[in-house]
């Protein structure tokens, strides 16, 4: 996923809430879920618990998390390999989610690497020095398990009475998008009819057009030349539309920021955030208000930040992409994903048949 800010402090909120004890345990093992993307490198550190009136990753008791903007893939769409300074920043970023795990005395991991390491010539090289250097045993996984880890991550969020949700989400290097029936089922591998990973994010589109100064011209190619992209799954993916009562489900630091300028947030706030429903008028408010903010104003938007301001623009290029081929009244944000999806799958995978629901 896009590098959003960390919306976690260190060992704090959790999606259980300690005032309800006799709803919910969390007993049992550390699980750790890395994610390495283009732009950001993540770690979540959860435990399981179980409450009657919760689904999905509203189920994790988060115990510690990390995140670091690490631009893996800087100048990847022009030279095709990872770069030396781009590999040790990530290198120093996974050293400190070694210490994070073991000094949580973590059961069970998985570290996955997304769209720079698939891309890169010298992706599995980078690899195997990660796991010499660090100890860390990346695993590159393909663009059909990251949308379904996605959607295992998310699933839960899609609304029950709509046909359907188009579940998307925005990297650094490409962009996952999905057709889901919603289910009571969250890990909902079996609710995902399409899917497709189109290999344009927000590092590349800006690397492409520019970041820092995106007047009403080059927003509007930046608009296009994803759109051109996605044209041929929006055909087949409008054909699955039944009737009207769908809605978009977006993850990423883009439509989190989107949400949190539509809030009127001095400083990121995941509870606000993850879960909200926009309108339609809504985003194209907030996404409008965002495109009139000049570099030096992105920067200094405690939802942006300068590590992402030259970013965001590309990202809500890729949005009205997404929202002009597929128009929708309702909008609904997540600020949860990949690691989520890690997370559930590794805990279901390790509980007897029955244990829960």
């Amino acid at each position: 996923m896009t590098g959003a800010p960390e919306r976690r402090a260190e060992g704090a909120e959790g999606r259980c809430e300690s005032n309800d004890a006799h709803r919910w345990r969390s007993d049992g093992p550390l699980y750790a879920a890395l994610d390495l993307g283009t732009n950001n490198c993540r770690l979540l550190v959860a435990k399981r618990c179980e409450r009657q009136d919760r689904q999905g990753a509203d189920n994790l008791r988060v115990v510690d998390a990390f995140s670091r903007i690490v631009r893996l893939g800087e100048g990847l769409s022009n030279t095709g390999r990872l770069g030396e300074q781009a590999m040790r920043r990530t290198l120093d970023a996974l050293l400190v989610c070694r210490e994070k795990i073991q000094r949580r005395g973590v059961r069970r991991t998985r570290l996955i690497a997304t769209e720079a390491c698939r891309a890169a010539a010298n992706g599995p090289e980078f690899v195997a020095r990660a796991e010499q250097e660090t100890g860390l045993k990346l695993e590159i996984i393909g663009r059909e398990t990251e949308a379904r880890l996605a959607a295992i991550g998310c699933g839960s969020l899609a609304d029950p009475a709509a046909v359907g949700a188009l579940l998307f989400d925005i990297g650094g290097g490409s962009t996952e998008i999905i057709w889901l029936t919603p289910g009571r089922d969250d890990a909902a591998a079996r609710n995902i009819q399409i899917w497709t990973s189109i290999e344009i994010g927000v590092v590349s589109l800006a690397e492409r057009f520019g970041g820092q100064h995106v007047d009403e011209a080059t927003f509007e190619a930046m608009v296009a030349t994803f759109a051109q992209a996605l044209a041929p799954f929006a055909e087949r993916a409008m054909r699955q539309r039944a009737c009207g009562r769908f809605h978009l489900l977006g993850t990423s630091g883009t439509v989190t920021t989107v949400a949190g300028v539509h809030l009127g947030l001095e400083r990121y706030d995941r509870r606000r955030v993850d879960g909200l429903w926009m309108t339609a008028d809504e985003a194209d408010a907030a996404v409008a208000q965002l495109r009139v903010m000049n570099y030096e104003q992105r920067a200094a938007n405690g939802c942006i930040g300068r590590e992402r301001a030259d970013l965001v623009l590309a990202g809500c290029a890729i949005l009205e992409a997404i929202r002009r081929a597929f128009p929708a009244e309702r909008l609904r944000i997540a600020d949860r994903g990949l690691r989520e999806g890690v997370l559930l799958e590794l805990m279901r995978a390790d509980r007897p048949t029955g244990m829960y629901r």
